[in-house]
């Protein structure tokens, strides 16, 4: 699958250490796993979870899901022996939280042959994100908006808006080095309308997905993150119209009354290879 196309509308944490949550997740339409080791396990569970995690990774059935083990800190007791199970493990990126420096990615590096991902989480690594985003071996960055907010001292609000700074930071971070970026979680999970609202604000910001606490949020978070029916229209006759046009010696074409020109035609083949990823992972 093109790593650019691939789908990761929801990207669902999984506590490494509960044998049933780690089964249940072969089945769920999620395209993303974050296998936990740290803020999901006790810590006296810590050495467990990972015997416990490394056994399902070992016994598969997660299909195409984009498979990410989150690890604990190398600045705890666990985190470089978690660094060296996960490099070890069935698994596709290791996952660093509170990320601050490149220096941190660096240490991790030195652990593992594993991509690496980055928890976006502290003040200090929103004036950081540029230079975190840029790291040679980074594949892709979570936002950790609870800790984020907690560390900010701000207030929730529907909106956001408190936090705009620092996701746009992330964003324009991410963007600029072609690497993947998705939202943080929602954690009213029972609250379908709030998460809807927020899963649209990210996807208008240009977030790939959302982090998602509770298999209730999949459905929404799917449906949002992915082209719409009539996205995908327009995409196939923007295309059309394009290569018409540029037959006839013409450089734009008329879609719809708005002119459509060569960047267009780019982003209607990002709609229709992504529409294409999602069928196969639904397949």
């Amino acid at each position: 699958m093109d790593m650019r196309a691939r789908p990761y509308r929801s990207v669902l944490y999984i506590p490494g250490s509960k044998d049933r949550a780690l089964d249940k997740a072969r089945n769920l339409p999620i395209d993303a796993i974050i296998f936990d080791l740290e803020d999901a396990v006790a810590f006296d569970e810590k050495p467990n979870a990972r015997a416990t995690l490394r056994a399902a990774l070992a016994q598969g059935g997660y299909g195409q899901r984009m498979r990410i083990v989150r690890i604990n800190g190398l600045d705890t007791e666990w985190g470089e022996a978690d660094a060296k199970a996960a490099n070890d493990m069935d698994c596709d990126a290791v996952l660093l939280p509170k990320v601050e420096t490149t220096e941190q990615l660096d240490a991790l590096a030195a652990l593992t042959d594993k991509p690496l991902w980055a928890m976006m989480e502290t003040p200090r690594g929103m004036l950081n994100a540029a230079a975190i985003a840029a790291h040679p071996k980074l594949a892709g960055m979570v936002m950790g908006t609870t800790d984020l907010a907690k560390e900010r001292q701000c207030r929730f609000r529907a909106d956001r808006l408190p936090l705009a700074t620092s996701l746009g930071l992330c964003l324009l971070a991410a963007k600029a080095e072609g690497t993947i970026i998705v939202d943080g979680v929602y954690n009213a999970f029972k609250d379908e309308d709030g998460l809807r609202a927020e899963c649209e604000q990210g996807r208008d910001m240009g977030f790939d997905g959302k982090t998602l606490i509770h298999p209730a949020q999949v459905e929404v978070a799917n449906a949002a993150f992915a082209p719409s029916d009539e996205e995908v229209d327009l995409a196939r006759r923007q295309i059309a119209a394009f290569e018409e046009a540029h037959a006839a010696g013409q450089g734009v074409a008329v879609v719809d009354g708005k002119i459509v020109e060569n960047l267009h035609i780019v982003t209607a083949r990002e709609i229709l290879a992504k529409a294409d990823a999602i069928a196969s992972l639904n397949g």
